[in-house]
């Protein structure tokens, strides 16, 4: 089997661009894979020869995938879906190209004749653009999931993605399949006076949930005065961050770096005692931030939302949104901060979830037998569940039996039975 890989890939500033390079070399172990490159310049598109099956990563943006979605309708596969909400790579592949009829026609599919007219508003500019506005209440996935059934099946990274999946209607075959964890390499933590040292890595906007952060850790300095806060990571546009320092008095407690290097963005991970990883609203998608603090051994504090939700209890602590947000996490802070035994309990609890769970050959694994049931269709899925179900009866298993369950439960992981 050759499958068709479509994806960002280094040196594109994508974080699905970093997850295909640690991921590709343990595929390529397993299967066949022919690399499809975005046409630009002097090439043009053209369909890979001799694949059987064509693999897209989907995402949010509309530089990074546009040109995979069209790819996907030239020949539908099985759609890796980074997040649910698809909303700013729709506008992109539709108004970006000053084809507002497109827009209107997606909205209306999604969510009818008022999807439509509010569509309408965004396009004579009577209504903020919705994928900054609403985006999570017009997610504009219906096409992909149409496509993703046509071409044989979804990839997704969680229940919580699956579950929208399903409730947006998509009936094809599901497997669940966990983002990978990078291995952390050996490096030298960053050299950060004072502590407990609180991290915070990634994209800085409302939807981190940095003012909450911020007036949390506000709050952990009446405790431990010596703490400092690690933002790494750009601002948003119209995000107010420098105004919201000054008026709780961090200036001098913050640690902040903007865009930094490979080596450098896990060297101050490693410096970090505690890694903060907050979303809301969530748009489904899995944290890269929080998948190399677990391949740190880092505790970890979560939104209780999406993913993030899913992740063990001995593993994140997680810190409801509601109005109590930011003083909730404060006492999580402030509990890790004053008890290194926990600290290194979680530690050790998230290196085990990212060496067993996340680990990059056993995503390989799934991967390849998902790719290799689709594209093989129903013959091999009945195939390989009459082989298992022949093994189990010659050495005792009925269906009735406790170890039943779990062999289902097994073959469920890999994509196979109900």
């Amino acid at each position: 089997m050759k499958v068709a890989y479509h994806s960002p890939l280094p040196p594109e500033p994508s974080g699905i661009a970093d997850y295909s390079a640690l991921l590709l070399p343990a595929l390529r172990e397993r299967i066949g894979v022919e690399i499809v490159r975005r046409p630009g310049g002097f090439r043009p598109w053209s369909r890979p020869a001799r694949t059987d099956i064509g693999l897209y990563h989907v995402g949010n943006s509309p530089e990074a995938h546009g040109w995979i979605v069209e790819a996907l309708r030239r020949r539908p596969g099985i759609v890796v879906l980074h997040e649910h909400v698809l909303h700013h790579l729709v506008a992109g592949m539709t108004i970006g190209r000053r084809n507002g009829p497109a827009y209107l026609d997606a909205m209306e599919r999604d969510s009818g004749l008022a999807g439509r007219l509010l569509a309408h508003g965004v396009l004579e500019g009577k209504v903020p653009p919705l994928w900054e506005s609403r985006p999570e209440d017009f997610p504009l996935v219906g096409e992909v999931l149409d496509l993703a059934a046509a071409g044989g099946g979804l990839i997704v990274h969680s229940r919580y993605l699956e579950e929208k999946a399903r409730a947006a209607g998509y009936e094809g075959p599901v497997w669940r399949i966990p983002h990978p964890a990078w291995p952390a390499p050996v490096v030298v933590p960053a050299g950060v006076e004072g502590g407990p040292l609180i991290g915070c890595f990634g994209h800085l906007n409302a939807s981190k949930r940095v003012p909450q952060l911020l007036e949390a850790f506000a709050l952990l300095r009446g405790r431990f005065p010596g703490a400092r806060l690690l933002l790494v990571g750009p601002t948003a546009p119209r995000f107010e961050l420098q105004g919201r320092i000054d008026r709780l008095g961090l200036g001098d407690a913050l640690v902040r770096e903007e865009y930094v290097p490979e080596e450098r963005l896990w060297s101050l991970m490693a410096a970090a005692d505690i890694h903060v990883c907050l979303r809301a609203p969530t748009m489904g998608e899995t944290s890269g931030s929080a998948l190399r603090a677990l391949s740190l051994g880092k505790p970890l504090v979560v939104s209780d939302v999406g993913w993030f939700a899913e992740l063990p209890d001995e593993v994140a602590w997680k810190v409801p949104v509601d109005e109590s947000e930011a003083q909730t996490l404060a006492v999580a802070l402030a509990t890790l901060a004053g008890d290194a035994e926990a600290r290194a309990t979680r530690g050790t609890a998230a290196l085990a979830l990212a060496r067993g769970e996340h680990a990059v050959d056993r995503v390989a694994d799934l991967y390849a037998a998902a790719l290799e049931q689709a594209a093989g269709g129903r013959a091999v899925g009945d195939g390989l569940l009459a082989d298992v179900a022949q093994a189990a009866a010659a050495v005792g298993i009925a269906a009735t039996a406790p170890e039943a369950g779990e062999l289902a439960a097994r073959l469920r992981e890999v994509g196979l039975g109900g």
